[in-house]
């Protein structure tokens, strides 16, 4: 087969000169008989999912380098304790007991050290969303989430809210031409950042077949409740900005590690799983000891999807003031599904895992949204300990998708809106703002947790229609 160039196998994913020698050797031997094409259609399909070629006689090899031999997982079981340890709500009356349920058992794990639950808290998967966790020298990959640093951006713009008399057509056209929603695609130009030049794509033969669709979706948001937005933000007198009080322009995005970090997430929480046997009810909070090899590069995986997801909306922040030519006087942004290592106040170093919550250290500045019609709220820190340094990630879930569906008529949304002077682009009424609970009684709850800095109110929002 002498009609395969390394041109064409970069084209197609293969960046590693070993891989490339490697594939062009065995298909020298051995794919003889298939045509360029074919078997250029065969190396991206191993490219994409290896593990499906392993016991392939030629392909194999290739699969084999793409990651690495698979070893036979040693696992270790464990018990879990009789009585979780306590841990401190907020909030509780607004708390379902779906989500307590959740967090008792988290509480149960024998490397758990102190936990705490948000007032927006509500089921998810493994932690409850607004559950935090810190364990020692333990990460539970299942416990940072699939939306791998899922965060908030905010950037305050040096113009009054007249800006909507003015500019509202040209906001809402470069909301459509600048932002792209949903889990394929990506945006018409392409878009550039260190971040795709990470050394970790190449250093983790896990991460090498995904590159190729960060490069594609970088700037870009998934589905359900991320959102970028433009609004009006009121700082207040006390705020730490340095800026004036007063009522600002500003653009605000909620978005992920998009397909990069889901995947990071699948590949770990499964490893861990393998390794880490607990009792069924338990197993998917299976953890990865730091110590180790496949912890440590659970910790590299999840720092990459962090710094992915910043740099996607840097470019989503950059492209949409670019195209109203304006500028920001002043940025803030978070994380929420991560994990982090912190010292407890007694000096013990843990591994905190913040599951849809904001990390609120003394001074430290966040966003905690409502919905898309009901206020943003910028936030300062106060460092509770007892909270682990944490808040809500925002207003919570009063309603599953389903029931926000059953519950609300694309009609009732459009009269929502209207009530609150607000256009959406896209959206669906899953999201509609009765599903939510009122970000008003949540902040409330958290008053020894945060103080409000500022007030953002939605006025143009762009979601995804799924």
């Amino acid at each position: 087969m002498g009609n395969l160039k390394i041109k064409d196998l970069t084209k197609i994913g293969y960046t590693d000169n070993q891989l490339r020698s490697l594939v062009v050797g065995i298909a020298a031997k051995n794919f003889k008989h298939h045509t360029p094409e074919q078997l250029l259609c065969l190396l991206a399909d191993i490219l994409q999912q290896p593990e499906q070629y392993l016991n392939d006689p030629a392909a194999g090899k290739i699969a084999e380098k793409i990651i690495g031999k698979p070893e036979e997982p040693v696992f270790t079981a464990y018990e879990l304790r009789k009585e979780p340890l306590l841990y401190k709500t907020y909030g509780g009356q607004h708390i379902e007991v779906a989500a307590h349920a959740q967090m008792e058992l988290a509480m149960q794990l024998p490397v758990s050290v102190q936990g705490a639950l948000m007032p927006d808290a509500h089921m998810g998967f493994g932690l409850p969303i607004g559950g935090v966790l810190a364990t020692d020298h333990a990460v539970i990959p299942y416990a940072v989430g699939m939306d791998i640093g899922c965060r908030m951006a905010l950037s305050i713009i040096d113009e009054s809210d007249s800006f909507f008399d003015r500019y509202a057509y040209q906001a809402k056209q470069a909301l459509k031409n600048h932002t792209h929603f949903g889990m394929e695609g990506g945006l018409e130009v392409r878009q550039e950042h260190e971040v795709l030049d990470s050394p970790v794509f190449r250093e983790l033969p896990f991460l090498r077949p995904l590159h190729g669709k960060a490069v594609r979706q970088l700037g870009t948001s998934g589905n359900g409740n991320h959102f970028v937005e433009f609004g009006t933000i009121e700082l207040t007198e006390s705020n730490t900005l340095g800026l004036p009080s007063k009522k600002y322009l500003a653009l605000l995005s909620h978005s992920g590690s998009r397909g990069l970090g889901a995947a990071i997430a699948k590949h770990y929480t499964q490893l861990a799983m393998n390794t880490c046997k607990l009792p069924r009810h338990a197993q998917p909070l299976a953890w990865l000891d730091m110590h180790t090899e496949a912890g440590q590069e659970y910790w590299l995986a999840m720092t990459l999807a962090g710094d992915y997801a910043r740099a996607c909306h840097e470019r989503i922040h950059a492209n949409l003031l670019k195209a109203l030519g304006l500028k920001a006087i002043h940025t803030v942004e978070n994380h929420h599904n991560f994990a982090w290592k912190e010292q407890l106040a007694d000096g013990r170093e843990v591994i905190v895992h913040r599951k849809g919550a904001t990390p609120a250290h003394a001074g430290e500045l966040g966003i905690i949204p409502g919905s898309m019609t009901t206020p943003a709220y910028l936030v300062a820190g106060k460092g509770a300990g007892n909270a682990l340094n944490s808040a809500s990630h925002g207003a919570g879930r009063a309603m599953s998708r389903q029931k926000a569906k059953d519950s609300m008529t694309v009609s009732g949304l459009k009269k929502l809106l209207a009530g609150a002077d607000v256009t959406l682009i896209g959206g669906s009424v899953e999201e509609n703002p009765q599903a939510y609970k009122n970000i008003d009684k949540v902040m409330d709850a958290q008053r020894a947790l945060v103080g409000v800095q500022g007030r953002f109110m939605p006025k143009i929002v762009r979601m995804s229609k799924d």
